[in-house]
Formats: C-alpha cells, structure tokens, sequence
C-alpha cells in the first residue's frame, strides 16, 4: 500500500528470484552472478554511509536487495487519532449542512459556509473496520524512519452535533415522521431528498426549537412568510406552526416539518414564480432558474438574519422593487376621491355644420376638473365643453380600450377616476410575478451589464447597461391574437443591414398562397420573389430595397417564435398611441440609431454611427457580428414605475392580467408550477392552393435558422421556369 513498506514483500521478492533461477536452467548460476554484482556495487555506498547510520551493518546480499526493491518515499503523516476513526456516515456528512454553533450564530448573513479542509500531505489515511485488518499487518512497522519533522496540524473532522436530551424525542419522531410520512410533505423529490440528508446529518435534532420552544430562527422566519403579501405573493400559502401549543414530541416534530415545508415553498415561489408562465400563454418562453432546496436549507440555517435570508430569493431587479414600495404604499393610504370628477349628464360636442353653423355648446361644472385631468390648458377655468376637450376625451377613451366618440359617458368618467386601489394592487401583484419569470441577470457581464429590454403593452424599447439608460426608441409590436409579440429571452448575435425578408411559414401558407390562388400576379405586384427548394418546399422572399418589409436594417436573435427586430416603411405607424400592427415582429422607430448604439458597445473600437449605418445601405445585404452577444428580454408590464418614480399603468392589449390574476387568487395549489405544452403550429401544404402548372410541398424539410432567417439566395431561375411558376 502506499507510503507503507512490508518486509513480507521481501520474502515474496527472494522467493521470486528463486523461482526464477530454478526456471532458467541454462544458467544455473545466474541469479548468484547478479547477486554478486549488485553486492559489488553498492559496498562503496555503505562504507560512505555506515558512519551515519545505527544499527549492525548489512551483509552484501540485505544491500543487494534493499538496492533491488523500491522503496516509497517517506510520507510526513501524523499517528492516526481516536477522531480518525469514525462511522461512514459520520465521516460523509456535509459541513456545510452543519447547523451553526452558539458562537458562530453572529456571523454576517452574506458571509457563505465553510468547511474546514485540510491539505492533502496532512490528510490522515480513510480507516477501515479495524477488527478486519490481518494480525500480521498490524505488525509490520515502515522499514524507513520517518524525518524529525514536527507534522502538521490537522483539524479533526467534524461529526455530527450532539442532540440535547431534551430535544432526544423530538429527534426520535423526526427521524421516523421523515422516514414514514416525508413524501407528504415534501412531495418534490429534490426537496425531500434535501430535507432527509439536512436533518440526517444533525442526528435529526430540530432546527426551529429547543427543549419544545421556537428559537430566534424560527420566529424570524415565520415573520417573513406572515409578510409574504409585501412580496406579491399570498400569506395563506405559506402556514406557519404554533409551536407553543405543540406540547408532545409528536406535534413538535410535525411542526418542525411544517415550517421547513412553508420556508422551501416560499423560496421556490419567489425565486421562479407562483406558477409557470406556460400556464397563460404558449407564446411565453424563459429560461428557468429554480432554486436548490440545499442551498435553501444551509442559507437560512446559518445566516444571521434568516428573515433577510429567505426575502433574498425574490428578484433584485429595480423594476420589482419599485413595484414593492408602490404596493405597500397603495395598501398603505386611503383612496383620495377629491380629484374624482362626478358623474352626471352626458357631454358632447356639436361641429358646426352648414345647417347649424352656430351649434349650442354644452356647459357643465366638472369641465375645468377635465380639463385639468386631460392636461388642456387652453382656457382652464372655462366650464364650455368644446372642441378642444372632446378631443382630448376621444384621445383618452383610445387609449383605454373605450370606444373613441368624444363623448364623456359615465364609463368615461370611471375610467378618468381611474381604478380603485384594489384593483390597482391587483395589477400590481400581477406585474411583480411577471418579474420572476424573467432572468436573475438581465445583461451581459461581459458588456457592463447591457441588455434590451422592451416592454410590449408600452410600445417601448431600452437599450440599458446595468441602471442606467442608454437609449430609448418606440416600437409597433404584435396584433392581439395569433400574431401576438411572444415574451421572451435571448441574445442579439448579429445585425443584418439591407436584409432579405424571407417570408415566414405562417405567412406564406395563411396569407400568401391563398391570395395567389386567387390571383397568380399577386406576388409580383408585390415584390416578391418565389422559389422552389430542393426538397421541394415552396420559399417567398423580398429582396433588399426600400419597399422591403423589413426596412433597411434587421436585429437578430435566434428564437424558437422565429421573431426578430427590424426597421419598417410604414413610419406613419409610430405617430399612433397603440402600435399593435405586425405579425409577431417588433419594428424599430430609428434602427440606425439602435444599430450605432448597440454596435458601440460591442465593437466600440470600430467607431459605428447612425451615419455610417445609412452608408451602407444599399441592395447587398451586410452581416455585422458581435463579438458577444446582448441579451435581449421581451416583457410585457401592464404596471410599472417610471424614471420619474411614478407608478404608471398600460393596457392590457394581449388580456393576460386576468389569467395571471385568476390563477394567483386562485387554488391550483402546487399545480401551478408545473409546466403545461402547447401544440406549436403545424403549417403544411394547403389542399386548395395550386399555381398554374405547378404544386406546392410541405416545408418539413426546413431548418430551424432556415425557418427564422431564410434559406440563401438561390441562383436566378431559367427563363422557362420563371414562365411556369407565374
């Protein structure tokens, strides 16, 4: 074994060497001519060396065959201790799941566990059962001595801790309930897995109380979860135990179980989210990021603050906090109905006409409030509901999902006054879960922390480097319904200037070809371009230019909802208040703008303007790369806090509020973490669509960057076929 030297192997040795005499009779002699040799040889060495030695000198055979046999180098290990001695599953369980000692428990909460480790030319050698090690072993002592140098110091390895006496029944029950019952309260596997070695390696002693009382520990995090209503989430998830009416070892040790169940919950739901966004729609997709009921478990048991500890996994973004100080403050103060305009007659105004060119004008005295809620400052104290205000109304009835007449009804007026405060902290609530879904990272490390953010009900797009705001721009996103902005996650990889829209699937199989059936020229008057793949697949295309759908520039990152960002020629869109007008992709108001912008920070040496952008326009398109890529989060907050600290609330275009709300108020229970599948469409070869001459194929054989981006150009099509395929 290494570091250790039998004289047994001696034995073995010259036995060897005899056998191998014997076997070479040819040679007789042999082994007596090499013995003699090696004996010859190493004389000298042991006259230099017999001065400092003890001991009788050797013979010239014993230096034959200490010079013979290899001698392992001396190890410097100190004499195993009683402590190196100890049961397996001692000796395996983890330090870090050690609950902290009296002394410890003043450790900073930010302060990780440690395990005392120790280096591994000190490491004392893993014993086995002892009753099991041969007499003769046992015997043998190493051949060499080992230096006079003082060994170094080790720290005993750490058992597991002692349990109180008054504790020893509660732990008793523990170690059964969890063996028994575990499933039932934890019916994660990973949780109780977790759970069993956590308590396992205290000798099950209990973690929230001591001889039957609740410790400091455990009332503080039954104060977090009692104040899980402040975090978004419902109190009502997470019951707490009471552990003073728990008076028996059975009922101390269920309520121990039911605080560690309520505190893994409330971790998990708020590091991912009371439920999985698949659960409101499929066009949601992020990456998960769950927590470890380990880290859990040893986070809370030792920090010192084990309230602070567990709030700790809800989301640090800014955006989620903002939303917090905006929820206790809407729990926390009386509606003020004094700015409420009352409601009474209808107003409206009259145009004059050529019949009536002198057309009454209606007066009313809650017209200055209006005029002061709508911002006309025009004649502020001028009670005449005219032109001006109406106009003003039918901008803000647009805008709330009223019907534009100018006309203030008393819908109108509900909708000015705006909701009540519990509706209010409804949206609220439903906004800050909207936040756990997203990354815990939001940005490039790489890149200071850059990312794009761009939230859909608000038509807006940040390009943000940690806090801080680099630049904003206004965006047209999905139509309600099918075509709907999917949220997102991904990463900006490149920019396409003068792109080639290739037109997706769904497009091209819902909308296309149906119109080609009814009208072969269709495609041409368009400026589309049709071609058939070698697998048969039918692609349309628009080449770069200015007419593209695309625009001039295409920011891209790769997803599965095959959506990307892009210029467009329609700018008149962007002069809209609501700019839900394309399929699915977002357009960019000023993407040479976005472009210099984005490419100055991820090639910031390479000097990239707007101007230089427009430069390169042209009919070839130009692929610019990033060296790193820029995370790109598609969000969509009907509530938020702006720059200016005011909480600010848009229309819910997509009607997910009352998904998210109905299933945060609801009792799914555990069933709403789980993720649902979706069908993804399936777009195929319509039975009805044929081109003079022609058929279509299923585009089965399309690739996944193929599908997104496009197939490349393919080469002009002889003459002949052009003809057929029109």
């Amino acid at each position: 074994m290494p570091g250790q030297f039998h004289p047994t192997g001696c034995e073995n040795w010259g036995a060897r060497m005899r056998d191998f005499s014997t076997g070479h009779r040819k040679s007789p002699q042999g082994f007596d001519r090499i013995l003699m040799a090696v004996a010859a040889t190493f004389l000298s060495v042991a006259a230099t060396t017999a001065n400092a030695q003890s001991g009788p000198a050797k013979s010239p055979a014993d230096l034959a065959i200490d010079a013979a046999v290899p001698l392992p180098e001396p190890a410097n290990v100190p004499p195993p201790t009683v402590n190196d001695f100890k049961p397996d599953t001692a000796a395996a369980a983890p330090a870090a799941a050690t609950p902290p000692k009296k002394e410890e428990a003043a450790a900073p909460a930010a302060a990780p566990a440690t395990t005392a480790t120790v280096p591994p030319a000190a490491t004392a050698p893993t014993a086995t059962a002892p009753t099991a090690t041969p007499p003769a072993a046992t015997a043998a002592a190493p051949a060499v001595e080992s230096p006079k140098t003082e060994p170094a110091k080790t720290e005993p390895a750490k058992a597991a801790p002692a349990v109180a006496a008054a504790d020893q029944p509660v732990a008793d029950k523990l170690r059964d309930l969890i063996a028994a019952k575990g499933a039932r309260y934890f019916d994660r596997k990973n949780e109780r897995t977790a759970v069993e070695n956590f308590y396992k390696d205290r000798n099950y002693a209990p973690l929230w109380s001591e001889a039957g009382a609740a410790t400091a520990r455990a009332k503080s995090v039954i104060a977090r979860l009692k104040d899980a209503n402040s975090d978004g989430l419902n109190a009502a998830d997470y019951p707490t135990p009471d552990f003073a009416a728990a008076t028996t070892p059975d009922a101390q040790a269920e309520a121990e179980l039911r605080l560690t169940e309520s505190m893994l919950d409330y971790a998990r739901h708020a590091q991912s989210g009371r439920m999985h966004y698949s659960r409101v729609s499929a066009d949601i997709s992020y990456p998960e990021h769950p927590v470890d009921p380990v880290e859990v478990l040893i986070n809370v048991s030792t920090a010192r603050d084990a309230s602070a500890a567990l709030a700790g996994y809800n989301p640090p973004h800014k955006g989620y906090q903002a939303l917090k100080a905006k929820l206790a403050e809407l729990r926390g103060v009386t509606e003020d109905t004094s700015k409420h305009i009352a409601e009474g007659d209808v107003l409206k105004f009259v145009k004059p006409t050529k019949k009536n060119a002198n057309p009454v004008v209606m007066e009313d005295e809650r017209v200055p409030a209006l005029r002061a809620k709508l911002h006309v400052a025009e004649n502020a104290a001028d009670k005449r509901y005219d032109a001006a205000v109406a106009d003003a109304v039918r901008k803000f009835q647009s805008s709330n999902d009223l019907k534009a007449t100018g006309v203030l009804d008393n819908a109108t007026v509900r909708a000015l006054n705006g909701p009540r405060n519990d509706r209010k902290i409804d949206i609220v609530r439903v906004n800050m879960e909207r936040w756990r879904w997203l990354p815990r990272e939001l940005g490039a490390k790489a890149l200071g922390d850059a990312y794009v953010i761009l939230n859909i009900p608000d038509y807006s797009l940040k390009l943000m480097q940690g806090d801080k705001q680099v630049w904003t721009t206004r965006v047209v996103v999905g139509k309600p319904g099918k075509h709907a902005t999917p949220e997102l996650t991904e990463t900006m990889k490149f920019i396409t200037v003068n792109p080639t829209w290739n037109v997706p699937p769904s497009i091209i199989y819902n909308e296309y070809l149906p119109a080609l059936a009814q009208d072969p020229t269709v495609l041409d008057r368009m400026g589309l371009k049709l071609a058939r793949a070698a697998d048969g697949s039918i692609r349309i295309s628009q080449p770069p230019g200015e007419a593209n759908a695309l625009g001039r520039i295409r920011f891209n990152f790769p997803n599965k909802f095959l959506v990307y960002q892009h210029d467009t020629p329609d700018k008149h869109l962007f002069a809209k208040e609501e700019r839900a007008f394309s399929h699915g992709c977002m357009r960019v108001q000023n993407p040479d703008q976005y472009a210099a912008n984005l490419l100055s920070i991820v090639l910031p040496k390479d000097n990239y303007t707007p101007e230089k952008i427009k430069g390169m326009y042209g009919r070839s398109e130009v692929n610019i790369n990033f060296p790193t890529p820029i995370p790109v989060n598609i969000a969509y907050q009907t509530a938020f806090v702006d720059s200016a600290g005011k909480l600010e609330f848009r229309k819910d275009i997509y009607s997910r509020d009352s998904r998210v709300l109905a299933l945060l108020k609801g009792s799914e229970g555990r069933d709403m973490e789980t993720a649902v599948s979706h069908a993804q469409p399936n777009y195929v070869r319509p039975t009805n669509v044929r081109v003079p001459g022609d058929s279509f194929a299923s585009n089965s054989g399309m690739g996944f960057f193929e599908r997104l981006f496009g197939p490349p150009t393919p080469p002009p099509a002889p003459v002949r076929q052009r003809r057929v395929v029109r």
